[in-house]
């Protein structure tokens, strides 16, 4: 396997799929519009919009959807709607959106386990899913964020892995195959895995189920969970440090989960303990009905990949254990790994990068052809330690109520949206900006809620 080759290559995927500016400002755009809807609403008056998912977790590609919840105004306390009411706030949700105009393709999926409301944004083509009071699903996304300041390349290794499967079109749960979040749990479970491991069972950076501590007074249980998540990770980066390259990360991820079909019969995957347990023993997980069972760190016993059929997961362990094959082989070219690892629009892109009218457009799902921007900052050797750095100076990023919000840069005079990155390899470096700098009232480093207060201060490494 040509390492070199396979890093680069990844690199140029990271480039084309990673958000630029715009894509932040348009979510943030689309999130004012739908908080002046819901603030139109009788039902709602004093609920927020509140975003979640791969958004605030910094792990979604310049396509990804947006994962909003409306939280119900309940005082100081934790709201807790029953789901009967949450489909009948939807559906004033529905009415309210087909009167102002501006979106379409408004579904309502009222008998789903979490209700939701998918619609998707006409001018920007952002796809949305809206839930009531998924406050579980908010403390996730919080908690993957976290994780990232453990080592950056668990950020690069879920958006190439994303990427990867929907070029073999295995990320999709309607389809009977992956959703993105349990992707993102597997590459959690592989850097778990790993010796040594660059990610620690998550039961050691929260010890109990967060949906269950969901409970009181919200500030005091955010401040808890943030407070044990921000001590524990400290604990957890002063151990040894993994020093594999990301393509020798995404090479063993594919090896790992080759044979997932035939382990899958037997094992199920536990992100919180970090380990392969056995099905038959592990009562909360029978009676099995599953064909692969991922579970939920942060809502056990959860199912994060129940949608899996038997048939695509025989698909889906094909897939890795082709990719595999191709990846190691000694005819290897550019040309071949991007055909592995991204979608025909994108590895064009990389391929003829000149923005020429001979340079593909871009057509991915229903979106309008569009000539995306990359990043200009050239990476010339592989960087496999990266480091975010939060600023206390940096403003925090609103995970309550939402203020308007400019659709430009949200930091003046940057150039990109992510949380501030150093790559440490010998000759290069390049520094992002914040993807949480725009103001909120719940940041997205725990360590910040405590300065001054008498708890251990989280400050990564510089």
């Amino acid at each position: 396997m040509n390492g070199y080759l396979l890093d680069r290559v990844m690199k140029d995927v990271l480039r084309v799929v990673e958000p630029l500016q715009d894509d932040w400002a348009a979510r943030f755009q689309v999130i004012n519009e739908l908080r002046d809807v819901v603030q139109s609403i009788e039902s709602l008056r004093g609920a927020t919009i509140e975003p979640f998912g791969s958004f605030v977790s910094n792990l979604f590609s310049r396509w990804g959807d947006l994962d909003l919840s409306v939280q119900l105004h309940n005082g100081s306390y934790i709201s807790t709607a029953g789901k009967k009411h949450k489909q009948s706030l939807l559906k004033d949700i529905q009415k309210a959106l087909r009167k102002k105009g501006g979106w379409y393709k408004l579904q309502l999926i009222p008998h789903a386990r979490v209700p939701i409301l998918k619609i998707e944004h006409i001018q920007h083509k952002i796809s949305c899913d809206i839930s009531i009071d998924n406050l579980v699903g908010q403390m996730k996304s919080k908690i993957l964020l976290w994780l990232n300041d453990i080592d950056g390349r668990f950020h690069d290794m879920v958006l190439l892995v994303k990427e990867w499967a929907k070029a073999h079109d295995i990320n999709n749960s309607k389809q009977g195959t992956f959703n993105s979040y349990s992707l993102s749990l597997l590459v959690i479970f592989h850097f778990q895995t790993c010796s040594p491991a660059i990610l620690p069972p998550l039961k050691d950076i929260y010890p109990g189920n967060v949906a269950d501590n969901l409970k009181g007074v919200r500030a005091e249980v955010e401040s808890k969970i943030a407070r044990t998540c921000a001590t524990n990770i400290a604990r957890f980066k002063s151990r040894t440090i993994n020093r594999s390259s990301l393509s020798e990360l995404f090479v063993s991820f594919l090896v790992k989960f080759s044979d997932i079909s035939s382990k899958a019969s037997e094992l199920g995957i536990c992100p919180y303990t970090g380990q392969w347990l056995e099905i038959e023993s592990n009562m909360r997980w029978l009676p099995k009905t599953y064909a692969i069972f991922v579970e939920d760190p942060f809502e056990q016993p959860e199912n994060t990949a129940r949608a899996i059929n038997a048939r695509q997961l025989a698909r889906i362990s094909e897939a890795f254990w082709m990719t595999h094959l191709r990846l190691t082989s000694v005819h290897q070219n550019q040309s071949l790994i991007l055909n592995d690892l991204a979608r025909p629009q994108i590895s064009q892109f990389i391929i003829n990068p000149s923005g020429s009218s001979s340079a593909p457009a871009f057509n991915i799902g229903n979106h309008p052809p569009i000539r995306p921007q990359v990043h200009q900052a050239s990476v010339t050797q592989p960087r496999p330690w990266i480091q975010h750095q939060f600023q206390n100076n940096v403003p925090r990023f609103n995970m309550g109520n939402f203020p308007h919000i400019s659709p430009q840069a949200p930091h003046t005079g940057t150039t990109q949206s992510r949380p501030p990155v150093k790559h440490k390899t010998p000759k290069t470096k390049r520094t992002v900006s914040n993807p949480n700098g725009l103001k909120a009232g719940e940041p997205s480093n725990p360590s910040k809620i405590y300065n001054g207060q008498g708890q251990q201060k989280w400050r990564p490494r510089s």
